[in-house]
């Protein structure tokens, strides 16, 4: 073959194989800060550490996890609602296992997390506070979870909740946020819908504030309570809207106050501005608050349908 025709061959090869300007692709995860790329989001975390950094994620689904150590990270999408992890979970607990000093996830997509336990999560929060804004969890076990010794806290804004939670026989409950802690939880401006068992807040932290967010079980399937604030709480749910559901494991409130025993104080526990409604077609009688603290309750200026009780003690 001729020499000349070779070269030439071997030439057009490379450009084929070189992209446009000679540029390679640019890594999924980037480290903000010193614009280094990385194939995986472990890998990511990793080069942050014990430091602070933000780790930018291009648009994909990932069949991906990772634990984060220490440090203070945020995880953002590029573009919101575009980055979804789907699937995998990281030691059997979650596709973000949070062990830092804090953590920011903005934007991102966590689906069916699933692991053999039937605990799994999005997040798993274990130590240090928490943000989430923008982000969605559906399709799995819980949403959100956080370890029984975490004492920080936990902000939630403009997110959705859907498809998530059950109570599978021989196995513990899993709920679409679920605050194991004593920390402060905050949720704001956030949907809740279509939940498949379990609460769809259930916190057992001394202080709870959620407003202007909307709660809708009217395809919610074997769901309990709305909120359950398990070992009572003071702070604020204000400004939400409630829609209870037909298919329901427990229909006798949408607010329940200190279920489990009252381990923390709920005297000054404030209820009001909500509005609250059973879905079409359901016909029976519910409590919109019920309370087994017996501390004084403010519960005032809610619109509440003609079958749902304003307060009940128990």
């Amino acid at each position: 073959m001729d020499r000349r025709f070779l070269i030439a061959l071997v030439l057009a090869c490379l450009f084929v194989a070189i992209p446009s300007h000679g540029q390679v692709p640019p890594a999924p995860f980037t480290v903000q800060e010193s614009g280094n790329g990385f194939a995986t989001l472990a890998e990511a975390v990793a080069a942050i550490g014990d430091g602070s950094g933000t780790i930018l994620i291009a648009p994909g689904r990932y069949r991906q996890c990772a634990v984060q150590n220490g440090g203070e990270i945020a995880y953002v999408a590029q573009q919101a609602g575009t980055v979804i992890f789907d699937g995998v979970a990281c030691e059997g607990k979650a596709a973000l296992v949070l062990d830092g000093r804090a953590a920011r996830i903005e934007g991102l997509v966590f689906q069916n997390i699933r692991v053999p336990d039937m605990n799994g999560a999005g997040i798993r929060l274990e130590t240090g506070d928490l943000t989430v804004r923008e982000t969605m969890f559906r399709s799995g076990e819980n949403g959100i979870l956080v370890s029984n010794d975490h004492g920080g806290t936990i902000r939630i804004e403009h997110s959705t909740f859907s498809g998530l939670g059950g109570c599978p026989e021989n196995a513990g409950c899993a709920h679409s946020i679920y605050n194991s802690g004593t920390g402060t939880l905050i949720v704001t401006r956030t949907r809740f819908e279509r939940g498949t068992g379990g609460h769809y807040l259930k916190s057992r932290g001394r202080r709870i504030e959620v407003t202007e967010s909307s709660f809708d079980d009217s395809q919610g399937q074997a769901t309990n309570y709305m909120i359950d604030l398990s070992n009572g709480a003071t702070g604020t749910i204000a400004g939400n809207t409630f829609v209870q559901g037909e298919n329901k494991e427990n229909y006798s409130a949408l607010i329940m106050v200190a279920a489990e025993g009252a381990e923390h104080r709920s005297a000054g526990l404030s209820v009001t501005g909500n509005q609250a409604d059973l879905a079409p077609g359901v016909d029976r009688r519910t409590a919109f608050v019920a309370d087994a603290s017996g501390d004084p309750i403010t519960i005032a200026n809610n619109r509440l349908g003609p079958q749902i009780a304003r307060f009940e003690q128990r």
